[in-house]
């Protein structure tokens, strides 16, 4: 026991007591997904708190001399059998009654019970010391120990602060227009029941205006379904704020909506409210579902969802390397389609997992937070066969009723931290749309790839735009990067038109048991609406000096070696609200785009002279207001947009009308500078004639990285008021410029720079045939990108697999005609 004591002496100075504000990781390795469950336990560094699973702890005592650790193993309880359980095992499920999780009502959040067993540990020889053998020891050493795994165990582990462990959807705010809400005595009384809306006799999803006594539809849902917007249609013509849900009125309370504060609201003074217009609240039976009831129906749908997760079928559980599940972190489904995806392409594999022995012994102190580090251990956690075993179920080993295929699988906590930190929407818990988050993680990928192997080069290329002034036959050739192809779906292709106008007309006459027809599109419709001409009205053709007609032709410039193709199933309506397309389209298993390859300028064709447009300002030495059309300006901000954004969109699309200007909206909301200011070119305090020096070189080192010269990217840079995607999209579009560089921005020529070598003409992309076959695609089950849960199918050896968060199956029927993301790989010549 002497040397024990002895060696807590000799490390008793680095052992701490956490403080509020440190990160202690005592619930996952920092370098792999060993936890306190995993065999071998969890041990966390008694000085910086980070967590190691054994086959990493003493790699890090010999990178950091730390040798304190605490050594943390759980092992799970077997569950009591309870009489009134059913024959599974489980006690029977409470129907969820809640829009909540893991509170009384709401969702069940399953709750393992563990055994937990905590001791030091003193590196290189794995000495242990138990809490039995502290009390033998010196007061100072026995209180510093005891206070540090005191706190190491109180704190609240950085994967517990990063998971919603209760979510209530219920909770409502008493409306700020109950307590004063004037209500008019116009006579009306509304009838205990058979309400239909004023203006279009629908039956159902009635609410009733607070103030008038209107009885109208609600609104209109993503899918089509729910009313006619009537009501909000009232609200916007009388700015009367609240609406109670007929049908939904009992002595407890009732759907109360507030239009002005855009939320379900709490009306303390509702019986008086009701009692207005002849409504006796404590005689009323609900005869509809309550909103909180319809958004838990969307949450356990059926439908697409069934046939999307082949959940019909009994599927056969696969196990082992790049077969591994990846836990749900709440509405995480989105970031484990995307990666399982990208950890099948050889690009992915071998720059993280076949150097993740090198990549972590060059890690910084604090690998949690190390993008190269995380991203490496995901890959290995999913390809390794380490965590693809099947999850222990006590009380269910003889009864199940299927294999369910649920693994004990990687919960990617760290790594959906860090990639989205900093990030409005992936930082957070909700659902968010696969095909933004492929994107940003690319982007991630540009960033933390200066220099060596680049796998977002995978998917690059380059798209030859070729814009013909009609007039004069002239044409003009540009260039960008592009890394996803989206595909247009032209609705008015559908081969089964005549079966969707007669459901669509049961629906309307309120038949409830009109079925549900879903569009088919056929592939080579979406292909050719992709490559048709698109007509350009009020081009600005320098051959004429003026506006006319145009038509702007898109091709391939370069295939790359994986190509990622889009539906577009999500847009907006005429009145912009979003909803998605419930198509079927056959999409083939192998794709030839041969045809699709840009020819550049064509033989004895004239390109249109490089004279730029007339300004849309005044060209003095003061530099004049631009000219915008108000009326387009108006109509962006009824939108709700911001009024800069709105006169950035008007005058960077040269008021070209509404669409365009919508069109850049969308593109630009992520921008940092999105509501700032809109800054003149050639004003003397725009960002766009900063000096050099004041340019952000983390800015300009992306850029070079990508092929270009600094040079180069100055200029990008300025030209866009220092904003790194826009300047990537300006640099892309303004090839045949840069090349022809003779002085650079800085006053030295290009062949100075660069030691007497030509500028790079563009970026590095890969280029070959264009034939592909189909290796994985991602399906979304929902009304909208907001909504809903995604599934990936991936083809391994020859046959589909479908990775549904835990559970990894062998796929029966893959639903390749319902996907919303594909995935092509070149095929080989």
């Amino acid at each position: 026991m002497a040397d024990v004591g002895e060696l807590l002496m000799s490390v008793l100075s680095t052992i701490r007591v956490p403080k509020p504000g440190d990160r202690v990781h005592k619930d996952e390795c920092a370098l792999s997904f060993s936890s306190p469950e995993s065999e071998g336990g969890l041990y966390v560094c008694m000085n910086s708190f980070l967590g190691l699973g054994s086959q990493y702890v003493d790699r890090h005592h010999a990178r950091s001399g730390q040798r304190a650790y605490l050594h943390i193993t759980r092992t799970r309880k077997a569950k009591k059998e309870d009489d009134g359980n059913s024959g599974s095992g489980h006690p029977p499920k409470k129907k969820p009654t809640r829009l909540a999780i893991g509170i009384e009502g709401g969702f069940d959040v399953e709750q393992e019970q563990y055994e937990e067993d905590v001791k030091v540990v003193i590196l290189p020889d794995r000495q242990e010391v138990t809490s039995e053998d502290l009390a033998t020891m010196p007061d100072v050493v026995r209180e510093r120990v005891s206070l540090s795994m005191a706190g190491i165990m109180a704190a609240d582990s950085v994967s517990h602060t990063l998971q919603v462990q209760q979510w209530d959807g219920e909770v409502r705010q008493e409306s700020k227009h109950a307590a004063d809400l004037k209500q008019l005595d116009n006579g009306v009384k509304i009838p205990p029941s058979g309400w239909r809306c004023e203006v279009c006799d629908l039956q159902e999803n009635i609410w009733m205006n607070l103030t008038d006594g209107k009885v109208l539809c609600g609104r209109r849902y993503f899918d089509g379904s729910g009313g006619n917007n009537h009501a909000l249609l009232h609200y916007q013509e009388t700015g009367y704020p609240l609406a109670v849900k007929l049908g939904t009125i009992t002595p407890d309370g009732a759907d109360v909506y507030s239009y002005d504060e855009d939320d379900m609201v709490l009306d303390s003074k509702l019986p008086e409210h009701l009692a207005h217009f002849g409504i006796d609240m404590m005689t009323m039976e609900k005869t509809e579902r309550t909103m909180t009831e319809l958004e838990i129906a969307v949450n356990q749908r059926v439908g697409e969802w069934e046939v999307i997760q082949e959940s019909g079928t009994t599927l056969r559980p696969l196990f082992g390397p790049g077969l591994t599940g990846m836990k749900n972190l709440g509405n995480s489904c989105y970031l484990n389609s995307v990666m399982q995806v990208l950890f099948t392409i050889p690009d992915f594999q071998s720059k993280y997992v076949s150097n993740i022995d090198k990549i972590i012994d060059e890690a910084p102190s604090d690998p949690t937070q190390d993008f190269k580090t995380q991203v490496a251990k995901l890959g290995y956690g999913l390809l390794s066969g380490d965590y693809s075993k099947p999850a222990p179920d006590p009380g269910e080993e003889n009864g199940a009723a299927e294999p369910r295929g649920d693994q004990i699988g990687i919960a990617p906590q760290m790594f959906k931290a860090l990639v989205g930190r900093g990030h409005p929407e992936f930082s957070t818990n909700r659902q968010q749309d696969a095909q933004e988050f492929l994107l940003h993680f690319i982007n991630m990928v540009e960033r933390n790839c200066r220099s060596g192997s680049n796998p977002s080069e995978a998917f690059r290329f380059l798209v030859e735009e070729r814009i013909v002034c009609q007039q004069s036959q002239k044409a003009k050739y540009t260039q960008r990067v592009d890394y996803i192809v989206q595909l247009p779906v032209p609705m008015d292709q559908a081969t089964n038109t005549e079966e969707l106008q007669e459901a669509e007309r049961r629906r309307e006459e309120g038949d409830s048991s009109a079925p549900t027809v879903r569009a088919q599109i056929p592939f080579t419709a979406c292909m050719a609406a992709l490559s048709e001409p698109e007509i350009l009205t009020d081009f600005w053709s320098s051959a004429v000096q003026g506006k006319t007609t145009a038509t702007k032709t898109t091709r391939f410039a370069s295939f790359p070696d994986h190509l990622v193709i889009q539906i577009k199933k999500f847009t907006f309506g005429l009145d912009w609200v979003p909803k998605k397309l419930d198509v079927s389209i056959d999409v083939p298993d192998t794709l030839d785009l041969s045809g699709l390859r840009a020819t550049g300028q064509q033989p004895g064709e004239e390109l249109l002279p490089e004279v730029a447009p007339p300004p849309l300002m005044t060209p003095d030495v003061e530099v004049k207001a631009p000219v915008l059309d108000d009326s387009t300006v108006s109509q962006l901000c009824e939108m709700g947009f911001p009024l800069e954004a709105c006169r950035k969109a008007v005058y960077y699309t040269g008021n070209t009308g509404i669409d365009a200007a919508m069109n850049w909206i969308m593109s630009h909301m992520d921008d940092p500078d999105f509501s700032a200011p809109l800054v003149l070119p050639g004003c003397s305090s725009g960002p766009g004639t900063t000096p050099t020096e004041s340019l952000s070189e983390e800015h300009l080192a992306t850029i070079v990285s990508m092929g270009f010269s600094r040079d180069q990217a100055t200029k990008a840079l300025r030209a866009t008021s220092n904003v790194l995607d826009r300047a990537v999209d300006w640099i892309f579009s303004h090839l045949d410029d840069l090349e022809s560089m003779d002085v650079s921005e800085g006053g030295r020529s290009a062949a100075e720079s660069e030691g007497g070598r030509d500028p790079p003409p563009g970026p590095r992309v890969r280029d070959g045939p264009g034939k592909y076959e189909l290796f994985a695609f991602i399906s979304h089950m929902g009304t909208s990108t907001m909504c809903g849960h995604y599934v990936a199918h991936i083809k391994k050896d020859q046959q589909w697999v479908i990775f549904n968060d835990q559970k990894v199956c062998a796929s029966e029927k893959p639903p390749k005609d319902l996907g919303y993301l594909y995935f092509y790989r070149r095929v080989a010549e």
